[in-house]
């Protein structure tokens, strides 16, 4: 089983990442292809499925294809024995129906709609409330209907493209990839979940029932674990990639389960902090608990639950913050805010530059600095963004404790660990240690990670991460912090009214 390959690979909003891997975790070949969030207007986040998904997927195969580390299998002395993919979700695109004599049956009717960012299904969401009533389906689902939520995006599209059939399949991003790469229609556990309100996460499995009464005619894919085979890469799809013919191909998930999993976030008390563009928050259950400030989830361990929270922002609001300094580079930001003292000097930031997601759900909510003198200066702002991304990491930390009891470890992941200033002020907000991992490619490690355990090159139970650094509170500055926090908590409430009042302008 040595010389066995796998492939990893992730569809994010700003990258599509492919790695390919040895049965040791050991990383022999890379490939990074840039992608494009668009924002047509307020309330909506599209991507491209073809053009985004599917031809960036394409560009990492065929770079992983003609790397060095592909010579082996090149030569014939390895294999590529399977591949995964995960993916940002729960994203939804729609393609034409599978009755239709479309001379492309993967042909999209529609933008792909993204994940929590997009808000547009808003009137949907109460519609569903209505049909199904909040408290059930917070009870059956593990949450309550939100801009997260699948069943009401698909409503608004049967509402908006009329060429929309019952029969018309849909997919996630990661789904769609399996799709194209074996002709199969399936969706794996974790995504189901978070299709809301059509899976019934205490049985963990469609809830026919109800998507009948809400969509009629829904069809629905055949659900699969992560990790589970989907199918095999077709000849088309190997001429296309480059890829070996019949390669197996694996159900993935959705990127931050993934990326969760690639870090060993798999045994109940585990928490994983995702820095990123937006900022998530996944932790595995010993048993299934609800929260209406949270998400309860099928995990990617099969039969598994997690607990999950997500900000709207989180490093999409230092990337705004550095163009409007002229696109000057994060090390002289992250420098000037390292000479700030803790609390910017009397500075707090608000991140709902996009609404909020957990424990808001406020897509109107909108994004506040408050505090500001002539005194302060750029590093200060820039401090202040991130205490503001911690202040609300904290406030889901607090959702989690009272649910599912405080997390035995915190493993973090993600870009925003670099550089070690983020994640010492994420720290002494809360007051908690962060494992770091040696290795933080993200969620793409996770697929390839999957995909030899389903091969048995590796154990169920391993990991192919070791922990680099832990990150520890600075006890002195508690009491800076925790009165912030309590200003950070009261600026919502007290400005709330004023922050709806100025979306609805926004949305004129």
């Amino acid at each position: 089983m040595n010389n066995v390959l796998t492939l990893g690979i992730d569809i994010g909003t700003g990258a599509t990442k492919a790695v390919l891997c040895d049965h040791m975790g050991a990383i022999v070949a890379q490939a990074v292809h840039p992608n494009t969030m668009s924002l047509p207007r307020p309330g909506f986040a599209e991507m491209d499925a073809v053009t985004d998904w599917w031809g960036s997927v394409l560009h990492v195969c065929r770079h992983i294809v003609n790397s060095d580390g592909y010579a082996d299998i090149a030569k014939g002395e390895a294999k590529l024995g399977a591949l995964c993919v995960s993916g940002l979700g729960p994203a939804l695109v729609t393609t034409v129906s599978e009755s239709s004599t479309h001379k492309d049956p993967d042909a999209p009717l529609h933008k792909a709609i993204l994940y929590g960012i997009d808000t547009r299904a808003e009137k949907q969401i109460q519609e569903q409330n209505q049909i199904l009533g909040r408290e059930a389906i917070l009870a059956r689902c593990g949450k309550t209907l939100s801009s997260q939520s699948l069943g009401p995006k698909i409503a608004w599209v049967r509402d908006n493209y009329p060429e929309v059939s019952p029969d018309s399949p849909w997919y996630s991003s990661h789904s769609y990839i399996v799709k194209r790469l074996t002709g199969q229609w399936v969706l794996d556990h974790h995504t189901a979940s978070q299709c809301d309100p059509l899976y019934d996460v205490q049985k963990q499995d469609w809830a026919y029932d109800w998507a009948e009464r809400i969509l009629p005619g829904l069809h629905l894919p055949k659900l699969l674990w992560p990790g589970e085979l989907a199918g095999q890469i077709t000849a088309c799809a190997a001429d296309e990639t480059g890829l070996p013919e019949g390669t197996q191909v694996l159900a993935g998930t959705i990127d931050a389960w993934a990326e969760a999993y690639s870090a060993g976030v798999s045994a109940p008390g585990d928490l994983m902090l995702m820095y990123g563009s937006t900022m998530f928050m996944v932790q595995v259950l010993a048993a299934p608990t609800v929260s209406p400030a949270l998400w309860t989830t099928s995990g990617v361990v099969p039969h598994s639950h997690t607990l999950a929270a997500g900000m709207a922002t989180s490093g999409s609001v230092t990337t705004w913050f550095q163009g409007l300094c002229g696109g000057i580079d994060f090390k002289t930001l992250i420098d000037e805010a390292k000479s700030i003292a803790p609390g910017a000097d009397g500075l707090v930031l608000l991140p709902y530059f996009a609404g909020e997601r957990t424990p808001l759900y406020d897509p109107d909510a909108r994004g506040m600095v408050v505090g500001l003198t002539l005194r302060h200066q750029r590093g200060h702002i820039f401090r202040a963004v991130y205490e503001g991304i911690a202040f609300g990491i904290r406030q889901i930390i607090e959702e989690l404790e009272m649910s599912a009891g405080r997390p035995a470890r915190i493993l973090a992941v993600g870009g925003g660990t670099q550089g070690r200033l983020w994640a010492q002020i994420v720290s002494d907000v809360c007051s908690i240690e962060q494992i770091i991992p040696d290795v933080t490619v993200g969620a793409s490690y996770g697929d390839a990670l999957l995909a030899a355990q389903y091969l048995g090159s590796v154990s169920q139970k391993d990991t192919w991460v070791k922990e680099s650094q832990v990150v520890k509170p600075n006890v002195d500055i508690t009491s800076i912090y925790d009165e912030l926090y309590n200003i950070y908590l009261d600026s919502y409430l007290a400005n709330k009214t004023i922050m709806h009042r100025l979306s609805a302008i926004q949305n004129m």
